[in-house]
C-alpha cells in the first residue's frame, strides 16, 4: 500500500511539474492595449494572424510570440521652416497616432516595434514644411484652424501607406522671428490708434450736427415767439416773466440759506417793466 501511494504521489508530482512547465513555457498573455503576432521558425516567419487580449498557447522554439502596443501614442515634433513670404516660422505639432491592427505583421516586418519613431519625425517635418510654404506669415495666424486641418489631411495621406492611423493633429506652438513679431505688435498698435482717431472724428461730427440741429431749433422757436408777440402783443412775454419769477421763488423758498424773499424792487426778475 505504501509503495502504491508513493507511486501515485510521484505521478501526481510529474503531472504538476509538466503542467507548470507547459503553463510557463507554452502560454503567453496579451495585456489590455496590446496585440500579438507570431514568428514561426519553420513556417514562413512572421504570420499575419493577430492575437487579441487574453492567454494564448504557443510551441517553444518553433513559435515566438511578439507583443506590440496598439494604444494611441502622443508625439510632439518641433520644426523650423519658412512661410510663403519667407518669414522664419517655429512650429510644434502634437500628433496622436496608433498602428492599424489588421496590418500589425506588415508594420513589424517593414518598421519594427518602434514604427512611430522611424516614421513620424521625418514625415511630420516634411508635411509641415510643404504646407506652411503655401501660406504667408499673417495667414498662419489668422487661418490657424485651416492650416491645422490641411496638415492633418496631408499627414494622414502619407501615413496611410505605412498602415499608421492618425487620431488627431494640433499646432501647440507657433511663433516667428523677433523682428516680425515686433512688426506685428506695431501694426496692431497703429490699427488701434487709427480706430481711436476714427471714433474721435465721428464723435466730433455728431456733436457738430447736434449743435446745428439745436441752433436751428432755437432759431425756429425765436421766430415763433416773435411772430406771436407781433400778432398778440406783449402778453406772452409777461406770462413767461411771471412763470420764471414763480419758479425762482419756489427754488429760493426750498433753500436752507434763504428764510424770506426780498420785497424791494431791486430784483431783476420781479422788476420787469412793461414796454
Amino acid at each position: 500500500i505504501m509503495a502504491q501511494l508513493l507511486n501515485t504521489l510521484r505521478v501526481a508530482g510529474l503531472g504538476a511539474g509538466l503542467a507548470g512547465f507547459v503553463g510557463y513555457n507554452c502560454l503567453f498573455n496579451v495585456d489590455p492595449g496590446r496585440r500579438a503576432i507570431k514568428f514561426k521558425r519553420f513556417q514562413g516567419g512572421i504570420q499575419p494572424q493577430v492575437y487579441d487580449e487574453r492567454t494564448h498557447p504557443f510551441i517553444p522554439f518553433f513559435e515566438t510570440p511578439i507583443i506590440m502596443d496598439v494604444r494611441t501614442r502622443p508625439r510632439s515634433v518641433k520644426t523650423q521652416t519658412a512661410s510663403k513670404d519667407l518669414q522664419n516660422v517655429n512650429l510644434t505639432l502634437r500628433v496622436l497616432s496608433k498602428p492599424d491592427i489588421q496590418h500589425l505583421a506588415e508594420i513589424y516586418q517593414r518598421l519594427g516595434p518602434d514604427y512611430d519613431e522611424r516614421v513620424l519625425p521625418s514625415m511630420v517635418n516634411e508635411v509641415l514644411k510643404g504646407t506652411v510654404a503655401q501660406y504667408n506669415a499673417d495667414q498662419l495666424l489668422t487661418q490657424r484652424d485651416k492650416v491645422s486641418l490641411e496638415i492633418r489631411q496631408n499627414l494622414k495621406d502619407r501615413l496611410d501607406s505605412f498602415n499608421i492611423l492618425l487620431d488627431d493633429v494640433s499646432i501647440t506652438h507657433l511663433n516667428f522671428s523677433k523682428d516680425f513679431s515686433r512688426a506685428i505688435e506695431d501694426k496692431q498698435v497703429a490699427s488701434q490708434q487709427a480706430e481711436r482717431a476714427k471714433f474721435i472724428v465721428m464723435k466730433a461730427e455728431q456733436e457738430r450736427r447736434a449743435s446745428v440741429v439745436q441752433a436751428e431749433g432755437d432759431a425756429e422757436a425765436a421766430d415763433l415767439v416773435a411772430k406771436a408777440i407781433h400778432k398778440f402783443g406783449p402778453g406772452l412775454v409777461m406770462m413767461k416773466k411771471i412763470e420764471t419769477a414763480k419758479d425762482v421763488s419756489e427754488t429760493l423758498a426750498r433753500s436752507r440759506n434763504i428764510t424770506y424773499l426780498p420785497s424791494n424792487k431791486q430784483g431783476v426778475l420781479l422788476n420787469l417793466k412793461q414796454q
